[in-house]
């Protein structure tokens, strides 16, 4: 709704010198987004106050303005709506100007005041705690503007698949609370796409528990899917693992990764494993290390040789997991190095 149109028009000599009185970096806002200093009405001194009033020292309202100037767009009126509507989901005001501060962009857009409202209404009745709702509204905002009539056919296609997957009623809550946390995003997504993914699962013999099963572990990439890249990848791993279908289909529920990644992704990954003297035996044992990024695994092939661990000879359960797995992992390995063969000062035990 505002003109970008530069050229002709001049800054506000008004908005300047009130964002100047706040020590802002004019020059930052320049460079940033300049078309913000060319409206004609702005309230830089409203929105510092309700900042302010919030608990916001000078900087902190300084840094608010410069990382998004277009703050001072917006109306008293709706930033004290939005004020209203995020309290009912942080725990106090300094919480609040906390969140304000990481995400200006995510409370300044006022533009889907509606929709966030009842969309954090929904959430909070689907049982999501209001901690998991603030860090959907700061990490994934785009979630709030949908109508919130998309966003419950989403969850109730879950919901309806899950059911006639073989889920139970009592877990149901839990497993859909459980995707939600860990993908918000699938909200973003069409209905119909996890009902064409989960077809093409059937006619490839995966019983309905394993399609259940699938559809956890894949937390929200069954909806960025297709039959056509799933078919090539299966195909890859087929010829790549010479293994049967049956065999395969293991492989695809032991490694879901198998199934959503691309050809060339898988290619690539295959590829860095086998330069490090990994056999195609070894992957196949293991073959969740291709959720790795090549990168990934020579850093951590690295700082095993680096302990004398040689992976070239044992299994690749050493690589795998988080960074933190890998991490408990590491650490094991050198203690079992440090620790020595015995305790030269304890006490020897002769029996009579």
């Amino acid at each position: 709704s505002y003109t970008t149109d530069t050229k002709s028009r001049e800054e506000n000599k008004k908005t300047i010198e009130s964002l100047y009185s706040l020590s802002v970096d004019i020059k930052k806002i320049r460079r940033l987004k300049e078309w913000v200093l060319l409206q004609d009405v702005a309230y830089v001194k409203e929105i510092a106050g309700i900042l302010q009033e919030m608990g916001a020292d000078e900087t902190a309202v300084a840094n608010i303005l410069e990382h998004c100037p277009e703050a001072i767009l917006c109306t008293p009126e709706e930033i004290n709506s939005q004020r209203a509507l995020w309290q009912l989901v942080c725990q106090n005001e300094k919480q609040l100007i906390k969140l304000i501060e990481q995400f200006p962009e995510s409370f300044f857009t006022t533009k889907y005041h509606q929709n966030q409202k009842a969309n954090i209404m929904f959430f909070q009745e689907l049982g999501l705690k209001n901690n998991i709702i603030t860090r959907f509204l700061t990490s994934a905002p785009n979630i709030f503007y949908n109508p919130v009539e998309k966003n419950k056919n989403v969850i109730e296609t879950l919901q309806r698949n899950y059911l006639n997957l073989g889920g139970s009623e009592a877990n149901m809550k839990i497993w859909i609370l459980k995707l939600l946390s860990q993908n918000p995003f699938i909200l973003l997504n069409n209905s119909t796409t996890i009902k064409e993914n989960l077809e093409f699962l059937q006619k490839n013999d995966f019983t309905d528990h394993e399609v259940l099963q699938l559809l956890s572990k894949l937390k929200g990439f069954i909806f960025q899917l297709n039959s056509t890249t799933m078919q090539k990848s299966m195909l890859f791993s087929k010829n790549v693992f010479n293994c049967s279908d049956q065999e395969l289909k293991e492989l695809v529920l032991k490694c879901p990764a198998l199934l959503y990644y691309s050809v060339p992704v898988l290619e690539e990954r295959l590829e860095g494993l086998l330069k490090e003297g990994i056999s195609v035996a070894q992957i196949r044992e293991t073959p969740m290390v291709l959720e790795l990024t090549t990168q990934i695994v020579q850093y951590r092939i690295k700082k095993l040789s680096a302990l004398g661990y040689d992976v070239k000879s044992g299994n690749l359960e050493s690589l795998n997991g988080t960074k933190k797995d890998f991490e408990v992992t590491y650490g094991k390995i050198q203690s079992k190095k440090e620790r020595p063969i015995f305790n030269p000062v304890a006490p020897i035990h002769i029996e009579d």
